[in-house]
């Protein structure tokens, strides 16, 4: 079954049926709504009219009466008599008369209930009291009751109702000072419009299968013979050909003699053959080779994300400082890098940097700066002659005049004091007394690896109890969105602050997952064009 669903044949014979089930559905249903309407209408108006005759046999001035008598006085019996002759005559289901609670309309009682002597449901006796059914009824009772209209229609054929489908015709009981007293409402059942519906369907559903059955059998001689027979020849062929991927001694164009599209297809799949089997052989060395070099770069992904400092808390018998530090390439391997390690038990050396270039010459030149930088820093040198001498050592041989920003602080974890030198690097932002962030706009040096002999300057900040040191790179910033627009500085320190003004108690690693946050939010779809790398420190003192 499912082959043949699957063939041209079937496919076109359901071409041509669709169309015509679509327009015979929209004749149909149009049909169906304008005589369902029109009945409708001659239900709703037979109804109302019956309900009119029925309220003129009973004396709205009256009824209190025969409340007062529990519906058993003379006078009432021959009221609910009439009532009753008429709901047999006119042949409808109920005819009966309530008293809605004026306080909601939630609740009605029965004063009159009569029922038509054919049917099997049961009437309700005098004084019968029940909630509203629904608050279409509340709404319709309130409206006979406020005078808004003389007849009301409610229609329930749809969900779940008490009753078979119906509508119930309600007119005012009006006494002699013109107030509503009661409302008499008649029930007509929707039997005969329902059998009705049902017979007009079928004949659509006939006439439209008998059509259907008609087109397949002439469609199906037809396409057969000019379409399928030639199809399955070329099916055949380029199942073949995929299983064993060797081109036909036997062309195609000889044996399928068509000379319309489905002969120009026969000599496509014949040149397809046997470019395919040319191709074969020049894609499995090129999957191979692209197979070795996703190896490589999964490895090298994982060497990069090992040579930084990745597990925290970084120091985790140190009370002297909190941080935390995150590296995202924007390729499988990035040339941002960061570093954080003691000099001695008293100072710690602080690095973010930015390598020119992304992917993996980027990345190989940021791990070779790294390490010269840590290396020099061992040594006990102040950020000054570490950046100069890391610049002079990169300059001696550097013939792909690659270079790397670079900002660097040594702490002093006694005092809070941090030494630091600025190799072209992006401002940091410190927090002050208000814990709130500010840019520290010191005088920049010349990026590393731009020209051999380059001196650097140092300035100093100092970080009280509870002072922290935020360090990013240019990724950060230059983030951008669909629309082009980049995240910029000052979101960065909005952001900063908002988050200090609502916890001033949020730890270095929180900050960095709710900027991270932020700037996902911000960049939305568009791809990341930058590796993002941040780094905070907080100061607590000895």
């Amino acid at each position: 079954m499912r082959k043949m669903t699957q063939r041209v044949v079937f496919k076109s014979i359901i071409g041509i049926i669709i169309p015509l089930v679509v327009l015979a559905l929209v004749v149909a249903t149009v049909g169906y709504g304008a005589f369902t309407n029109g009945m409708m209408e001659i239900y709703e108006k037979g109804a109302i009219e019956i309900a009119n005759t029925a309220a003129a046999e009973i004396d709205a001035d009256r009824l209190d009466a025969y409340a007062e008598s529990g519906g058993t006085g003379e006078e009432y019996q021959q009221a609910w008599s009439r009532m009753d002759s008429l709901c047999n005559i006119a042949g409808v289901t109920f005819i009966y008369v309530i008293r809605p609670d004026l306080t909601d309309y939630g609740h009605i009682t029965f004063l009159f209930s009569t029922i038509n002597h054919g049917s099997t449901y049961t009437k309700y006796d005098f004084g019968y009291y029940r909630e509203t059914t629904n608050d279409d009824y509340r709404t319709k009772y309130r409206r006979l009751y406020d005078g808004v209209s003389d007849a009301e229609i409610v229609i329930r054929d749809r969900g779940r109702i008490e009753t078979d489908a119906h509508i119930t015709a309600m007119v005012p009981l009006k006494g002699s000072d013109g107030k509503t007293q009661a409302i008499l409402c008649v029930q007509r059942q929707m039997e005969n419009l329902t059998a009705v519906r049902n017979r007009f369907l079928s004949g659509v559903f006939q006439v439209l299968t008998a059509l259907m059955i008609a087109i397949i059998i002439g469609q199906h001689f037809y396409l057969r013979r000019v379409l399928l027979k030639p199809l399955q020849t070329i099916t055949a062929e380029a199942g073949r050909f995929a299983k064993e991927g060797k081109p036909a001694q036997r062309k195609l164009r000889e044996a399928v003699r068509n000379r319309d599209e489905i002969g120009e297809l026969a000599s496509s799949v014949d040149q397809m053959e046997e470019q395919v089997a040319r191709y074969m052989k020049e894609l499995t060395a090129a999957t191979a080779e692209k197979e070795r070099i996703s190896t490589e770069l999964s490895l090298a992904t994982r060497i990069q994300a090992d040579m930084l400092p990745n597990i925290f808390p970084a120091f985790p018998d140190r009370h002297e400082f909190d941080i935390y530090a995150s590296m995202t390439p924007a390729k499988e391997v990035g040339g941002d890098f960061y570093d954080f390690f003691l000099v001695d038990k008293d100072h710690l050396a602080i690095v973010i940097a930015d390598v020119s270039g992304k992917g993996v010459p980027a990345a190989l030149f940021m791990m070779a700066t790294k390490i010269m930088i840590q290396n020099i820093a061992l040594t006990g040198a102040s950020p000054r002659e570490i950046l100069e001498m890391t610049n002079n050592r990169v300059c001696q041989n550097n013939r792909e005049e690659m270079f790397v920003t670079v900002w660097l602080g040594i702490l002093d974890l006694r005092t809070g004091r941090i030494t630091a030198s600025n190799a072209g690097h992006e401002y940091p932002l410190v927090t002050g007394g208000d814990g709130l962030f500010s840019l520290v706009q010191e005088k920049h040096g010349f990026v590393v690896g731009g020209m051999e002999g380059i001196t650097y300057r140092e300035y100093e900040l100092t970080l009280e109890k509870g002072q922290e040191l935020f360090l990013y790179t240019d990724g950060v910033p230059e983030a951008t969105n669909a629309a082009k627009e980049m995240y910029g500085t000052g979101r960065l320190i909005e952001v900063l602050n908002a988050l200090k003004s609502r916890n001033r108690d949020l730890k270095p690693r929180e900050v960095l997952e709710k900027v991270r946050e932020d700037v996902d939010r911000f960049v939305g779809d568009a791809p990341q064009f930058d590796d993002l790398t941040m780094v905070c420190i907080r100061y607590d003192g000895c």
